[in-house]
């Protein structure tokens, strides 16, 4: 255990990651919050046990790291009402949770990737339901020579209706939607964004791999060679000391810098509930924006 401050730092046992004790997140000075800023650009992700912010609280500590692109949404399987939706194909909700549970990274198939985000567990099931991430930093630094430089200067497309497409999803159209559907989000009419594989961190300088389930369609590649390509980058990035599941107690918190790790859910029985609230912050423009370019766009996945 480190002490840095008020902040009690345990690091993970990983590439990234670090257990924050010590602090009331509702109750950061300006000192202690750039303290914790810089602990979170060097381990990407931050735990914070025993929390328990409400909604209003977990928004303005998430709005402390700049603009939400949502404020708060609830990742659940708890209709409206208060009972556990039907493990149902046809469920969209169910089709988007199931699809999460592949690594991925928040909003690389919107024009603007997401910077980060704030998580917190309100209910959690008995057994499984705990979150992955992944350091696709340390994955670029452990590459061969020979994959490095293959992979300079590559590309892929990102698409959320070519990830769940690959699950069997298709998007309902809005007018059929009800209260309890799927809002949507990430189902736009825009053409893909093109995103290089290999990021550079707009503030840390540092490199990392750009890829997970939404990565498709590499310009200049065939469609198998694409997917191979994608397939064994995943393969090799996502493996320990480079990954770190989370299992959650009701109350939890969590930071992740969403330009430099993957993440994923894991697989809990359905049939309990699991309440999830995510609050995202949105990435800077000048970094994070990725431009079409539909003269290499490929054909519909």
């Amino acid at each position: 255990m480190a002490t840095r401050g008020p902040l009690q730092v345990e690091r993970l046992d990983a590439t990234f990651g670090a257990r924050v004790t010590g602090i009331d997140l509702r109750e950061l000075d300006d000192t202690a919050f750039q303290q914790l800023h810089d602990l979170w650009l060097d381990a990407a992700l931050l735990i914070f046990p025993d929390q328990h912010l409400t909604d209003d609280e977990q928004v303005r500590f998430a709005g402390r790291f700049g603009r939400l692109d949502f404020k708060i949404a609830a990742l659940s399987n708890v209709l409206s009402d208060g009972s556990v939706r039907p493990d149902d194909k046809d469920d969209e909700v169910i089709a988007i949770l199931r699809g999460n549970m592949g690594w991925h990274a928040d909003s690389t198939y919107m024009p603007v990737q997401a910077k980060g985000a704030v998580f917190t567990a309100r209910v959690v099931p008995p057994s499984g339901g705990q979150t992955g991430w992944a350091d696709m930093r340390a994955a670029y630094q452990a590459l061969d020579a020979e994959t490095r430089t293959r992979i300079h200067g590559l590309s892929a497309f990102h698409s959320l209706y070519y990830s769940q497409g690959e699950l069997g999803h298709k998007p309902k159209d809005d007018a059929d939607k009800g209260p309890d559907d799927y809002s949507g989000y990430g189902f736009h009419n825009q053409p893909p964004p093109l995103r290089p594989l290999v990021k550079i961190h707009p503030e840390t300088g540092r490199p990392s791999l750009l890829i997970g389930r939404h990565a498709f369609g590499i310009p200049g590649l065939s469609q198998t060679e694409s997917r191979r390509l994608l397939q064994e980058l995943m393969e090799f990035a996502c493996q320990p000391p480079r990954t770190h599941h989370h299992h959650w107690t009701p109350g939890d918190a969590v930071l992740w810098d969403n330009r430099c790790l993957l993440h994923q859910a894991t697989p809990w029985d359905m049939a309990e509930p699991r309440v999830m609230m995510h609050s995202r912050i949105a990435g800077n423009r000048p970094s994070e924006r990725a431009r079409p370019a539909p003269h290499l766009m490929p054909q519909s996945p």
